[in-house]
């Protein structure tokens, strides 16, 4: 740059500067907060200060008329008889002192209606100003001299704050001193893994009210570096960044505005797949992937790009501590490998990645990408087939366990019935290989009709209790699309089976006269073709058996 040009440039920031620190002042003015001016002071300089030299060169010759010089002390004056005689002020006295204590002040330094400290929050976020201030950075010093450990003092408090920000009012007040402005400081400047993590944590708090959600989410500024944080290597940091941004995506107001945020953001999709892939933090795996699920159930054009998107590299700023080079990802390995590490561990993650591979479903795109991976599908299949026979609904589980695991095994299913009816010629969806996948499907259902006489005499106890009812009518809602899925795919099932398959069915006893009896009653009369199919290969294989089930069910007439 020119020296006319670095002139201008120093002048234009002074000017700058300038405002920053009268803006500063002002806003001190109108806040009169006990002992609030360093708080604005700080802050002040560390806007000016961000402009560059001229503002930074602004801040401190203004600083100067606002603050005393060093060794000048304020006193008193009095008059002694008749005459005007210089009294000195006792060393004690040489300061304006303390308003008296008394519960009126007690209550102005009151955030709102709690008992927390006004002044207390301003000294820590005055104390956050100094840590990112750029007067605090030596030019000489190395990247590895700076401070990457918060000290006990400044982490507890900070930690408090992050405590109290759970409270309306005192979210608000941060909210009205710009403490996000400050956070996004930290961001960019502080080398800190734990004080990023607690400031995006305090955020996240802040978020949960409707109002300061919408002003953090309207900030195209902190929106950006905020999803930047995806790419951090703390998972600490990850979780709180994903637990704010999965309570943005749950406010309607600003939903879209984070949608289209993350959609215009390639590298968040490269971020979140390398989380998923690589992380063992279960808690962290959970967060990030209901923040996916959310992402898929709120816009269907994001889900068809991130399906589409398996070699898309991140065009926007990058961050010092990401993965200098990601592999290219694929959504639905990406998917498998998050759900084989939270399956054991949360069964609330497990739901919520089951959820995901639904979702998938619901578009075309997402059932290829699942069937055409590198394995054909296999592992998704094994993946499904292997929690369903050997983990969900368990012959030792009581029926009532049907109600705990409705929305995991309907999620699941269904990605299995989307499979079959798409990949029939695939050798792990032969009928040979899943009699019990059958027999599981079967054990569901008998488990649902133990729920549904157990919620008819509860209905009948709690019928005058509307919230009961509700209740219970919630619980129906969701075990009939439960058994609405079960019955498609078995149904089917039923229908691919051979004579061959059958008798394996009936010596592995997967079939047997009760459970047909209880895929009947269930299919029938819906799916009165797949049964009539099933009936006569099962002629073939046990001719008793078969005719014990048309007595027991006159509508199925099978003609030779």
């Amino acid at each position: 740059m020119s020296p006319v040009r670095e002139g201008a440039k120093f002048v234009w920031d002074a000017l700058g500067g300038a405002r920053d620190m009268f803006r500063a002042y002002q806003d001190m003015r109108e806040a009169n907060y006990k002992d609030a001016d360093k708080y604005f002071h700080a802050r002040g300089n560390y806007d000016a200060a961000q402009r560059g030299p001229g503002g930074a060169w602004a801040a401190k010759v203004i600083r100067g008329r606002y603050e005393a010089p060093p060794g000048r002390r304020s006193g008193r004056r009095r008059l002694v008889g008749a005459g005007a005689v210089v009294a000195a002020v006792p060393a004690a006295m040489d300061r304006n002192p303390s308003p008296p204590s008394s519960e009126a002040e007690e209550e102005g330094d009151a955030v709102g209606n709690t008992v927390y400290s006004k002044h207390w929050l301003f000294s820590i976020l005055t104390r956050l100003i100094e840590v990112i201030s750029p007067e605090k950075t030596e030019p000489t010093v190395s990247p590895e001299g700076i401070q990457t450990e918060l000290d006990e003092e400044m982490e507890n408090d900070i930690c408090k704050v992050w405590d109290m920000s759970m409270d309306e009012d005192v979210a608000l007040f941060l909210q009205e001193f710009n403490a996000p402005d400050i956070f996004m400081g930290v961001f960019a400047k502080s080398k800190c893994p734990r004080l990023t993590e607690i400031c995006v944590g305090i955020l996240g708090n802040m978020a949960c009210f409707q109002d300061i959600c919408m002003s953090i989410s309207k900030d195209e500024n902190l929106g950006q570096v905020l999803l930047q944080r995806l790419c951090d290597s703390d998972s600490p940091t990850l979780l709180e960044t994903s637990r704010l941004l999965l309570t943005c995506l749950s406010q309607p107001e600003v939903a879209n505005v984070w949608v289209e945020r993350i959609r215009e953001n390639p590298s968040v999709y490269d971020c979140v797949c390398f989380i998923m892939s690589s992380s063992t933090n279960v808690e962290l795996l959970v967060k990030v992937g209901e923040v996916v699920d959310k992402l898929f159930d709120l816009d269907e054009e994001l889900m068809l790009n991130w399906i589409k998107n398996g070699t898309c590299r991140s065009v926007g700023p990058s961050v010092d501590d990401s993965p200098e080079e990601l592999p290219d990802f694929k959504i639905v390995p990406c998917i498998l490998e998050a759900a084989k590490q939270v399956r054991s561990d949360n069964p609330e993650g497990l739901d919520v990645y089951m959820h995901i591979l639904q979702l998938l479903t619901t578009v075309d795109e997402g059932i290829q990408a699942i069937v055409q991976a590198p394995d054909g599908g296999k592992e998704t299949w094994s993946l499904l087939y292997d929690l369903v026979c050997h983990e969900l609904c368990q012959p030792d589980d009581p029926p009532i366990i049907v109600q705990e695991q409705k929305t995991v095994l309907a999620s699941i299913l269904s990605v299995l019935s989307a499979m079959f009816a798409s990949q029939t010629e695939q050798e792990y969806t032969k009928m040979r290989k899943n009699m019990p996948l059958i027999g599981s499907l079967i054990r569901i259902l008998q488990y649902m009709e133990g729920c549904g006489k157990r919620s008819v005499d509860n209905s009948k106890e709690s019928e005058q209790q509307e919230t009961g009812r509700a209740d219970l009518n919630e619980e129906d809602f969701h075990l009939k699309i439960l058994k609405d899925i079960c019955c498609e795919l078995l149904s089917n099932m039923l229908q691919e089976l051979t004579k061959e398959n059958t008798l394996e069915g009936l010596h592995q006893g997967h079939l047997n006269e009760q459970t047909c009896s209880c895929a009947f009653q269930n299919l029938l009369p819906l799916y009165f073709a797949s049964v009539e199919s099933f009936l006569e290969v099962l002629r073939e294989a046990d001719q008793t058996l078969a005719d014990n089930l048309e007595k027991r069910f006159p509508s199925l007439k099978v003609h030779a």
